[in-house]
């Protein structure tokens, strides 16, 4: 959950409050984030954000969105694009 929260936070160039917003609002962030059905109160206070971020620091980050695009690349058979916000099927 926190590094689906911070993944959308970077990608979205969210602030830790509109970043829950957004998941609150949006069923796919919560499928994003590990949630397994939609829910309508905030899965976490935005001030949880800062731990988050201490807890896996930028490096780690940065490699585990390296890892997750390069797994994609190679099996792209389902995946939610945080670009469009809605799932993307792509059939080989």
């Amino acid at each position: 959950m926190a590094l689906g929260a911070l993944i959308i936070k970077e990608k979205l160039k969210l602030t830790d409050r509109e970043t829950v917003n957004q998941i609150v609002e949006n069923p796919y962030l919560q499928l994003f984030i590990g949630l397994r059905e939609y829910q309508s109160k905030p899965p976490f206070d935005p001030s949880s954000m800062v731990h988050f971020r201490e807890r896996f620091g930028l490096g780690a980050l940065k490699e585990t969105n390296c890892r997750f695009s390069f797994s994609i690349i190679q099996n792209p058979r389902y995946f939610i694009t945080l670009n469009n916000l809605h799932p993307v099927s792509i059939l080989k």
